[in-house]
């Protein structure tokens, strides 16, 4: 693991398996991330994280590194165009039960610099509020987090 990496920890009211879905769904990840997650899931098939605008442009992409459904998913992430000497960076999700709750906690690694730290430390931020609530209530917020100034 780098200097630069970002860990968030979010407690859901929703089992493993819906968490799992709503990270792997093309349809619902659009409805509280602002982007498709699309893939088959499996490890070595790439992933996309596309515009929900049906414009196919995928502004996210990467390899899927493990696939344990339902606990434990990996990815690398990139941008299309993106050629980094240390590579892309990879995104880990970890879903454990316990009791009512799921705790997804989600790991970003081999970011750049800290400007891209700080930078994943907002965006996951804003994407596990919005996974909670859209989880909890079946809505996601009502803005889009992530544009808050």
């Amino acid at each position: 693991m780098t200097a630069f990496s970002h860990r968030g920890i979010v407690y859901l009211r929703a089992t493993p398996e819906r968490v799992w879905h709503a990270l792997t769904n093309a349809d619902e990840s659009g409805l509280y991330w602002g982007h498709r997650n699309v893939s088959t899931w499996l490890p070595g098939a790439p992933w996309e994280h596309q515009r929900p605008d049906d414009s196919g442009i995928a502004d996210v992409i990467g390899i899927v590194e493990a696939a344990e459904r339902p606990h434990r998913l990996v990815t690398s992430w990139a941008g299309p165009e993106e050629q980094r000497p240390a590579g892309p960076s990879r995104v880990s999700y970890d879903i454990r039960a316990w009791r009512d709750l799921t705790r997804l906690t989600v790991t970003h690694e081999n970011l750049a610099d800290e400007a891209e730290r700080a930078d994943a430390e907002q965006g996951w931020s804003a994407v596990l509020s919005n996974l909670k609530t859209y989880l909890e209530t079946g809505h996601p917020l009502p803005q889009q987090p992530w544009l808050m100034p």
